[in-house]
């Protein structure tokens, strides 16, 4: 997905773009062995205590493996940060899952800690980890918990 950011509205900031997926799965389980093509969308609203946002995505299959059930796919994922002292803060931002085609869909709700680090250089380093717990479901397949963490490294340009 490629989101183009729209002018701001306030400290709201607005984004949409186009959303491509490539069937590169080595294995059925993998993935849908179809093409994908869709839209994303993206609304940011920074707080004086952190952030409040929200990502949507919609992608349908036009292409791919004959007996494969196709694709048509909402997601909605609300993002909540809450800044807390020496770079800590608590998060929440678990994915829902509306499948259009067969009708199963599941709500996760996510409670998780992070920590942003100043490295040398100016390089910043966030990692974070998000249990989520299944709080509704319509269909099989549904995980009833997962953990969703990460790290991620940003750079800075120009130094």
């Amino acid at each position: 997905m490629d989101i183009f950011v729209l002018p701001k509205h306030g400290d709201v900031t607005l984004g949409a773009g186009p959303l491509l997926v490539v069937p590169t799965a080595t294995d059925e389980s993998l993935g849908s062995g179809k093409w994908q093509i869709g839209a994303a969308g993206v609304v940011v609203a920074p707080q004086r205590w952190g952030l409040l946002g929200g990502l949507a995505t919609y992608q349908t299959s036009f292409a791919g493996v004959d007996d494969r059930e196709d694709v048509n796919l909402l997601t909605f994922q609300p993002i909540l940060n809450f800044n807390l002292s020496d770079g800590w803060y608590l998060r929440s931002s678990a994915t829902w899952n509306f499948n259009l085609e067969s009708g199963n869909s599941y709500i996760p709700v996510g409670a998780g800690v992070g920590k942003v680090f100043q490295l040398d250089k100016g390089v910043t380093m966030n990692a974070f980890v998000e249990p989520q717990y299944t709080v509704w479901h319509d269909g099989p397949g549904a995980p009833r918990w997962q953990i969703f963490a990460g790290v991620n490294f940003q750079f800075p340009v120009g130094r």
